[in-house]
């Protein structure tokens, strides 16, 4: 019998490579299917590459399509390079790209990262591109926003209102993916008309609002059991104390504010639910499972999110292929049954 569950994929530039490992690991699994994909960010292009790729195989062939799809996506990532630096400028001066690749390499300081707390995306003026356009444009959106297969939602942050807005069906298009992905000090907010308003609307990172977004899941026709691939870590040992050290810690910390949030409140319904104090079905009793990799995260600097090696890359996907296994080793008896997840040990 088929094991029915959410997946909920966090945002972190070139560390959604370790999503990437984590899902071919789970599309080799005959006995699950996924019914609700939520993205952000890096993870919001994982979901994306994901359903294309169910959608596109069809029944039998489709967990095979998916890995294909999130194969590409990553190569198509990887040949990008520093994700900092415009691609006008990396072929123009090819030489000083590659002393600005020898100088990450070796030196304990990024100079592309240096160069994003001094000049703002918009000091490129006419000749700045999103880096990851070419990328997007690669997807196939009439399967994307099918009707057929797993429920997806991408969400990003309206940037004069701060608040989330969550992108389902037709109206996820290649703009509102680069807007989820929008790291506003890196690039320029994506204007789009917003189908839920009928205005253009200017759009951020969805990290800031939801990393990634649990309540699109919450639909009564979707599973009561909410995979979480987490990349951004929860808990850091080390006290930052470099000026880039700080500033990736505070990003750390205001990326997993909101997920902690929906955390709460479900941990608090679910005790509500335990005590009978809430009335059978007037909310989901929901079942949240984890996979990350903390200590491989906190190895990571900051600049690795935006500067995807084949090297990173392929240590991230591996990582997140052996965490997927041991979570099916561990807790695959917890879905459909309990929360596998600590949730009061993950924001107490």
């Amino acid at each position: 019998m088929k094991q029915r569950i959410n997946v909920a994929l966090q945002g972190g530039g070139a560390h959604g490579a370790f999503t990437w490992g984590v899902l071919d690991r789970l599309l080799e699994d005959p006995d699950l299917e996924i019914a609700g994909i939520t993205g952000t960010s890096a993870g919001a292009l994982n979901a994306a590459a994901l359903k294309a790729g169910l959608i596109a195989g069809g029944p039998k062939n489709g967990r095979e399509a998916a890995r294909e799809n999130l194969d590409r996506l990553w190569a198509q990532v990887g040949a990008v390079g520093d994700l900092r630096v415009a691609q006008w400028f990396r072929t123009v001066f090819p030489m000083a790209a590659a002393m600005g690749d020898f100088a990450t390499a070796n030196l304990p300081i990024s100079p592309a990262g240096i160069a994003a707390q001094l000049y703002s995306p918009y000091a490129w003026g006419p000749f700045w591109q999103n880096p990851l356009h070419e990328v997007v444009s690669h997807f196939d959106f009439s399967r994307i926003c099918a009707d057929e297969g797993p429920d997806l939602f991408v969400s990003a942050t309206n940037v004069r209102s701060g608040k989330i807005r969550v992108f389902a069906g037709a109206e996820i298009t290649p703009a509102v993916l680069l807007a989820s992905a929008c790291l506003p000090t890196v690039f320029q907010a994506v204007e789009l008309r917003d189908p839920a308003t009928g205005h253009d609307e200017v759009f951020w990172d969805g990290g800031f609002t939801g990393n990634p977004a649990l309540f699109p899941l919450y639909q009564p026709h979707l599973p009561d059991d909410i995979l979480i691939i987490s990349i951004n870590p929860l808990y850091r040992a080390a006290i930052p104390q470099s000026p880039v050290e700080i500033q990736d810690r505070v990003n750390e910390i205001s990326f997993n504010a909101a997920l902690l949030g929906e955390l709460r409140s479900i941990a608090f319904v679910k005790r509500l639910i335990a005590e009978g104090r809430m009335p059978a079905g007037a909310m989901k009793d929901l079942n949240v499972h984890l996979i990350a990799d903390d200590g491989l995260m906190n190895q990571l600097g900051a600049g690795s999110k935006l500067s995807p090696t084949e090297e990173l890359l392929t240590r991230l996907k591996t990582a997140g292929r052996a965490a997927a296994t041991h979570f099916l080793h561990r807790h695959r008896g917890h879905i459909g049954k309990e929360s596998s997840a600590d949730l009061r040990g993950i924001f107490d």
